[in-house]
């Protein structure tokens, strides 16, 4: 099962989907990306990796401090990533 939603907000581009049995949640801009993943049950710990597929770069209880790490790969500030509200949730 997939299911995705997307947005953009100031030429970040944002989509999230259920797929694989993770959350993710990548932001791109000129050809960067930056992903954010949790289990489909919600309850793990958040990872931030450089892309959908990329290695684990580090792992966070909360979205606020896995965004500050996303939006810093992507040298960008946090209150320019567009959060699909689908997203919202992630955390613990």
């Amino acid at each position: 099962m997939s299911d995705t939603t997307g947005g953009e907000g100031d030429g970040i581009a944002a989509r999230y989907e259920e797929t694989g049995g993770e959350r993710l949640l990548t932001f791109s801009i000129d050809g960067r990306e930056a992903t954010v993943a949790q289990n489909v049950d919600g309850y793990a710990m958040l990872k931030v990796r450089p892309g959908p597929t990329g290695d684990e770069l580090e792992r966070y209880y909360g979205l606020d401090m896995a965004l500050d790490h996303a939006a810093e790969l992507l040298g960008v500030a946090v209150p320019d990533l567009p959060v699909p509200e689908a997203a919202a949730d992630m955390g613990m």
